[in-house]
């Protein structure tokens, strides 16, 4: 029998992540590839406070990993099949129409 609280708290938590712009569009560019945080923040136009704070929600979130490299620190994905997963939210969500909001958009609270 699987453990639903499990999976329900897990996909809670992945919905709470991408309830951000930001955090999305991080998730974006490191589907595409591993990056450093100078890299992130000049990529997504943000400060890198603003981005280090982004970036623990997706670490804390389990969505990314912070690789040490030598005196700097890699980003990715946590796993592969997350860019995947992201893949299939993208083409799955197409019927959406652009002015159309969800009632709680406006809230974007981390994991």
């Amino acid at each position: 029998m699987l453990n639903l609280a499990s999976d329900i708290e897990v996909l809670a938590r992945f919905g709470r992540a991408l309830a951000d712009p930001i955090r999305c569009r991080l998730l974006l560019v490191l589907r595409a590839a591993p990056a450093y945080p100078s890299d992130l923040a000049e990529a997504i136009g943000i400060s890198r406070t603003r981005l280090s704070n982004h970036l623990a929600c997706l670490r804390d979130c389990g969505l990314v990993v912070a690789v040490p490299e030598g005196r700097r620190t890699r980003y990715e994905l946590a796993d592969p099949r997350l860019g995947h997963a992201l893949d299939d939210l993208r083409t799955a969500v197409v019927a959406v129409a652009q002015d159309s909001r969800c009632p709680d958009a406006e809230e974007t609270g981390c994991c």
